[in-house]
């Protein structure tokens, strides 16, 4: 540790900054920040009677006021609201019944070919459906089954329903936008071919009566 020296008679401002560190050392207090904090540092200590203070407990001190506070996330668990009350509650038909669905928007098939598959597993149960979807020599066959089962396993995950409680209660393809292209035809014309697409959805239901 340096050797700690009074005041000089021309003040603390008449050493330079290094040595005031070493006389901050010296008296164990903190010897950070610019000289002006640590001549008034220096002369606060002469005015409280020169008591030491411990130079571990005084950096810690000043560590810590000048480390950042961390921001508080947004969300916290102190402020969310528990789990349990952001579960939806199941939809319900008139009957009561659990009601599942599950949409496919601009899928690339024209809806009357698709409304005709869609007639074919209306009011079935889930594995008569799926097994008439797998055997339809249709295009649109396997986008409804695709979507068939994507609304099974929206029942799973969220009501704990299996296949074989569900049956169809409703399946009904919607118009969607055209898709317009041209092709070349002979002498230099071009004729417009129309690109149709479906928005289709499948209701699954808990209901054994038929509709």
């Amino acid at each position: 540790m340096s050797e700690r020296i009074d005041a000089p008679e021309e003040g603390w401002a008449s050493l330079k900054v290094d040595e005031l560190k070493e006389q901050l050392e010296a008296r164990g207090l903190p010897k950070s920040g610019k000289k002006d904090e640590l001549i008034a540092r220096l002369e606060e200590h002469e005015a409280g009677g020169g008591e030491e203070a411990p130079v571990a407990e005084a950096e810690e001190a000043a560590a810590e006021e000048a480390a950042p506070k961390p921001a508080r996330r947004r969300g916290s668990a102190e402020t969310s609201a528990p789990a349990e009350s952001k579960k939806r509650e199941p939809r319900r038909d008139a009957d009561g019944d659990v009601v599942v669905r599950a949409r496919s928007r601009y899928v690339r098939s024209a809806p009357r070919k698709a409304r005709l598959v869609m007639d074919h597993i209306r009011g079935k149960e889930v594995d008569q459906a799926r097994a008439i979807l797998s055997h339809t020599p249709r295009h649109a066959a396997a986008d409804i089954l695709k979507l068939l089962n994507s609304a099974v396993a929206n029942a799973e995950s969220a009501y704990e329903l299996g296949a074989d409680e569900l049956r169809v209660v409703r399946a009904f393809v919607d118009e969607g936008p055209t898709i317009k292209r041209f092709r070349p035809r002979a002498l230099g014309r071009a004729t417009q071919i129309k690109k149709r697409t479906s928005h289709m959805t499948i209701e699954l239901t808990t209901s054994t009566n038929g509709r």
